[in-house]
């Protein structure tokens, strides 16, 4: 048991941080909401009605896209993109996919390596392009839960205010989503490209995600040049 614990502490940790997090902002949001509506003399709501409500929803949707966005586009970036220096990059000259050998898949696959790395065709198409494929697919339906979330709760605040209800693709493409979505958008680049950019120069020991603190700012990992 203590083994597994400490074998799978990094991800532990941070989903105890989320769940944590997660309850955290649904009680603040539950508090705040209820706040609001005792300001208008209006019924309040129960802590499980409000967690399955669109204004909780559309928040929480909004922040799991921007950051699986992230994610997808850093992964896929990585692959034809180098920044020299930096420990969250190839070499440079090393852009693009690299050689079967090169991956240890189909006959350089050593007998311990994922079955989908031994096969052919198509299936290794997917396997080897899985983590782009799996945060695409969720940013895409976080996006989603964004969008039709987010338009029942314009439309009951249209209904308040005597406008005509809009439609999906009416909130798509309103300045209303966009506004909400992009500066979600934008403090994820920010985030990815200072730690891109301050990892040359920059070290925390014993970190995987930092080189070694005596190596070069030219160095783009332990391994390198």
């Amino acid at each position: 048991m203590l083994r597994t614990l400490r074998d799978n502490a990094l991800s532990l940790f941070f989903l105890a941080l989320f769940v944590l997090a997660l309850f955290g902002q649904s009680i603040a949001g539950f508090l705040r909401t209820n706040e609001e509506l005792s300001q208008h003399a209006m019924p309040q709501q129960g802590y499980l009605e409000f967690v399955f409500s669109s204004d909780f929803v559309v928040d929480v949707a909004e922040n799991w896209q921007s950051e699986f966005l992230q994610f997808l586009l850093f992964i896929v970036a990585t692959v034809w993109l180098v920044q020299r220096g930096s420990p969250e990059s190839k070499q440079p000259g090393d852009e693009g996919a690299s050689s079967d050998k090169d991956q240890k898949v189909g006959p350089y696959a050593p007998e311990d390596a994922p079955a989908g790395a031994k096969v052919t065709g198509w299936r290794r198409v997917v396997y080897e392009n899985s983590l782009a494929i799996v945060m695409g697919a969720i940013f895409f339906v976080s996006w989603l839960m964004q969008s039709l979330s987010g338009v029942v709760v314009m439309n009951q605040e249209n209904a308040e205010h005597g406008e005509a209800p809009l439609t999906w693709l009416q909130y798509v493409a309103s300045p209303e989503f966009w506004d909400r979505t992009l500066q979600n958008w934008q403090s994820e680049f920010l985030a990815v490209g200072t730690m891109v950019t301050f990892s040359i120069f920059l070290r925390q020991r014993s970190s995987a995600e930092s080189k070694p603190v005596g190596a070069p700012h030219v160095v783009s990992s332990e391994s390198s040049e």
